[in-house]
């Protein structure tokens, strides 16, 4: 959290928004961004993103959102970008079932890249190990013997201080994007709610063309971040978590515990 420049508090969350090709995942940034609908929108090239400005309990939230390709030859560089992720919208086309039977490979992907990176190195003379860890794009090194613990105890420190992260932390959404194909549907919404509940995530329909739940997704999402967040803060009166991912620092903040509606989760 950093402070802006009337002295208040500014958030930083990325969200990446992942699925197979042509699901619509472009038009759906678009249309929370900027209100826009391009019916000759291009497959994605490698990554892109876009910053959108939200305010939740009269916090300012800096949404920055990354769109990825979803095209097999891009995955290499595409999944690099995930590290360091808050919140993700896994989406699919209501209309392509391929693209919902790809959703588990999607969520497994997104759980590996945001595995942080622990290395463990081992010095015998000082009888010591000293951990790198790879967080977003921060990289950091302690010696385990300032804190007097093994390493049981000393990656406890790591999770607590927010060097390392868990996939329970990162807010995901289930999105069946094209809802206005009605009429050739191949996944039904039970179905989008079923496979939610199975994986633990938010569901919503939308439609990028006619805007149907675009904004209330979105915004679901950046209030579970921001919940995840203040939980953590309420929890500890002098908790400090990095996010180093585009230098976010989060300190210090309260906020509520609403949870979020008009929604599956």
């Amino acid at each position: 959290m950093a402070e802006n420049g009337e002295g208040g508090e500014e958030y930083l969350f990325k969200i990446v928004l992942i699925g197979d090709s042509a699901v619509g995942k472009s038009n759906l940034l678009s249309r929370f961004a900027r209100n826009e609908f391009d019916s000759n929108s291009k497959a994605t090239i490698g990554v892109e993103f876009q910053t959108q400005l939200v305010e939740i309990d009269g916090k300012e939230i800096k949404a920055q959102i990354w769109d990825t390709a979803g095209q097999e030859r891009f995955r290499a560089v595409t999944s690099a970008y995930y590290r360091g992720a808050v919140g993700a919208l896994v989406v699919y086309d209501i209309s392509r079932r391929g693209t919902f039977d790809s959703i588990k490979r999607w969520l497994q992907e997104l759980t590996n890249s945001l595995q942080s990176l622990v290395l463990v190195q081992f010095i015998p003379q000082k009888d010591v190990c000293e951990f790198f860890v790879v967080f977003g794009y921060g990289c950091y090194s302690i010696g385990s013997e300032d804190f007097g613990c093994g390493l049981e105890g000393y990656f406890l420190f790591l999770l607590l201080s927010g060097y390392a992260q868990n996939d329970s932390t990162v807010a995901r959404m289930l999105v069946g994007n094209k809802c206005d194909l009605e009429n050739i549907r191949e996944v039904s919404t039970e179905e989008g709610k079923s496979l939610a509940e199975e994986e633990g995530l938010f569901f919503m329909e939308t439609s990028a063309l006619d805007a149907t739940n675009v904004q209330t997704a979105f915004e679901i999402v950046i209030r579970e971040i921001y919940n995840n967040i203040s939980r953590k803060v309420l929890n500890s009166d002098s908790y400090k978590a990095e996010l180093s991912v585009n230098r976010v620092s989060l300190v210090n903040g309260a906020g509520s515990k609403q949870g979020p509606s008009c929604c599956s989760r």
